[in-house]
């Protein structure tokens, strides 16, 4: 680690995780605005639950593949000028989503924002493990993750009540100009690149970089966990809305859209889980708080609406803590090209989002809210599985001390 790494408690350190906390937030707001929207859309334009849940789909799938991308360009032009180009179009995409005459055409300008987006987060995250010291990257990252958390819960909260009392049209327009605020903040916060040094050989260096973090013996298992856990994550909330749209709950598009208020947990057991995991290591929590997320979708089969409710808080609570254990796992051990390997783990965690999603709007058309927790069940178990086997992974050969804590 160079000896130029930001320090905690210095006005770099807060410099930093107050621009990434703004980063955080306008992805999540911009990316899952929609998500709440999802019953007004099916009724707008006579879509299926499944067939609405594509304008969430077809952005985490774009935003996947561009991942890869924008991990190849932000090695060679640099980490923040990329963020904020990025930040800035996906802005600008949502305002024109508002303005969209059909849904292909709000699918083709949800596409582009999962594009644009894609310079975005795992830049982000390699920018935190080059620029922050070890012992205090799970702190950092956590903060990040819990922008995340906080844009994703007034994403949701403020397009629900906007469309409940005005339309999908405005609520989409508000979160938009939120985000343009958002990426001027980021601009001015963020400190420039101390550590970032320019890597040459384009694709051919992805190609060599996607060979020795795919051979890795934990990194492919951290990529894994991603995929399952945020596609979990994700369809819950896509379909809960559903849920209690219908008897016998039948909450107005308002009530239904607070529920997002549970992502304050997020904020809480992302930055807890960081703290931790620094202190205890990553490989004896993850599997815990991942077994805290399993029992909480489990909960919501519960037909009273407190213990749905008490579920979806659990599940909100278990996710971010494994995400932000698993995120700063990943940049402790990933070896150059960093950028790539952040870029693995979240091409990996938004492919979940769009899979899973679409599979569990089948599995809802086929056996409703129990048919969607029982195959996030099954995928949970998986998860599981995966985090009990790390627990036996051994640290990076030749590697220094930081990087090879796990």
């Amino acid at each position: 680690m160079s000896r130029t790494a930001i320090a905690a408690g210095s006005r770099e350190f807060k410099r930093t995780n107050r621009a990434l906390f703004f980063g955080g937030f306008s992805s999540f707001a911009l990316l899952y605005c929609v998500q709440p929207l999802m019953p007004v859309m099916a009724q707008q334009f006579a879509l299926t639950p499944a067939q609405s849940s594509l304008s969430l789909s077809v952005a985490t799938g774009a935003l996947a593949v561009s991942l890869l991308v924008s991990s190849v360009l932000s090695d060679r032009l640099g980490r923040k000028p990329l963020m904020v180009a990025a930040m800035a179009t996906a802005a600008l995409m949502t305002l024109l989503c508002a303005f969209a005459q059909d849904y292909p055409q709000l699918l083709l300008m949800r596409a582009a924002l999962g594009i644009a987006l894609g310079g975005m987060p795992a830049v982000a995250m390699a920018y935190l493990s080059e620029e922050i010291e070890p012992a205090s990257l799970g702190l950092s990252m956590g903060l990040y993750i819990s922008g995340s958390a906080f844009g994703g819960m007034v994403g949701r909260v403020l397009t629900s009540v906007l469309s409940d009392f005005f339309s999908w049209r405005l609520a989409l327009a508000a979160v938009g100009v939120a985000g343009l605020l958002a990426a001027v903040e980021f601009w001015r916060s963020l400190p420039a690149s101390r550590n970032f040094r320019p890597v040459q050989g384009g694709w051919s260096a992805l190609a060599g970089g996607l060979r020795q973090h795919l051979g890795d013996d934990g990194l492919p298992w951290l990529f894994a966990l991603a995929f399952l856990l945020m596609g979990c994550f994700v369809s819950a909330y896509n379909y809960i809305g559903y849920r209690l749209l219908a008897a016998p709950y039948h909450l107005s598009q308002s009530l239904v859209g607070a529920i997002s208020f549970l992502y304050l947990i997020g904020i809480f057991s992302s930055v807890w889980a960081g703290k931790l995991a620094d202190k205890l290591g990553r490989r004896g929590v993850l599997w815990i708080v991942m077994t805290v997320m399993g029992a909480g979708l489990l909960l919501t089969l519960a037909d009273n609406l407190l213990l749905v409710v008490a579920g979806m808080a659990l599940a909100t609570f278990g996710f971010f803590a494994s995400h932000s254990i698993a995120s700063s796992w990943v940049g402790r051990r990933a070896r150059a090209p960093q950028a790539l390997a952040s870029a693995l783990y979240l091409f990996f965690y938004y492919l979940g989002s769009s899979l899973v999603g679409w599979l569990c709007g089948l599995a809802w058309s086929g056996g409703g809210w129990t048919g969607v927790v029982l195959l996030l069940a099954i995928f949970l178990a998986l998860a599981l599985l995966i985090a009990l086997r790390l627990r036996k992974l051994l640290p990076i050969s030749g590697a220094t001390p930081s990087l090879a804590t796990t």
